[in-house]
């Protein structure tokens, strides 16, 4: 479904990709493991667009995506969850629904693809009238999965689902990830809790300073003993 080639990318100076390589394959979970600053998330943004690489190519579903503006990844079938949610905090939780479907016309497809939402996120159907910003950390990450799944996506990235939410919230964010995998979803995860992140995908790659180091199955790189010492410690 996804394979990036040889992918270099900057941030000015900085040379954040170095000749990355990577495949996600339909109906996966694949997780990208790294420390802060290794490029996980410029991975992420090389993918939907917000970064162009210098070299190298993105292609999706064999389509070279590699120069193409956001919005149109976004209606090819790519949604991305950035680090930090970014829902839009004065728009009402419905309002940012409707944002994730902001091609879609037909009133009947908004609506069951909200029905779908309110199924993995009960607790969003409460609070359709309030604010986005006034909503807890974890509510706010339900709703941002929540708006990336009203574009019915093929392939779903997440950046740091988990990041700042109390271990319970966390739990459930990891159960909704796995059963939409699932239902069929194909999930490119990019995850601070490296030990969590494993045990749930199929297949894990390790970045390093914008490198892959290592790949592997998920369980085969969850019992590594280098990747336990480094990112499961």
């Amino acid at each position: 479904m996804l394979q990036l080639v040889d992918v270099h990318a900057y941030y000015g100076g900085i040379h954040a990709l170095k000749g990355l390589n990577m495949t996600v394959e339909k109906g996966e979970i694949v997780t990208l493991i790294g420390s802060n600053g290794a490029g996980k998330s410029t991975t992420l943004k090389t993918i939907s667009g917000q970064v162009i690489p210098k070299t190298g190519k993105v292609l999706f579903h064999g389509g070279d995506i590699t120069k193409q503006p956001p919005h149109l990844t976004a209606l090819s079938g790519v949604a991305h969850v950035p680090e930090g949610r970014r829902i839009f905090p004065r728009l009402t939780v419905l309002e940012n629904l409707e944002m994730g479907a902001f091609s879609v016309k037909d009133k009947k497809i908004i609506k069951d693809r909200m029905e779908r939402v309110f199924h993995y996120f009960p607790r969003i159907k409460e609070r359709l009238s309030q604010k986005g910003g006034t909503m807890s950390g974890g509510e706010q990450q339900m709703l941002a999965i929540g708006r990336a799944l009203m574009s019915q996506p093929d392939l779903l990235m997440l950046d740091e689902p988990s990041m700042g939410l109390a271990p319970i919230v966390v739990e459930q964010i990891f159960e909704i990830i796995t059963e939409l995998n699932k239902e069929g979803m194909t999930i490119l995860l990019v995850e601070q809790n490296a030990y969590q992140a494993l045990q749930i995908a199929h297949r894990g790659y390790i970045i390093q300073t914008g490198e892959i180091k290592m790949a592997g199955l998920g369980k085969e790189l969850i019992n590594d003993d280098i990747v336990k010492e480094a990112y499961l410690a």
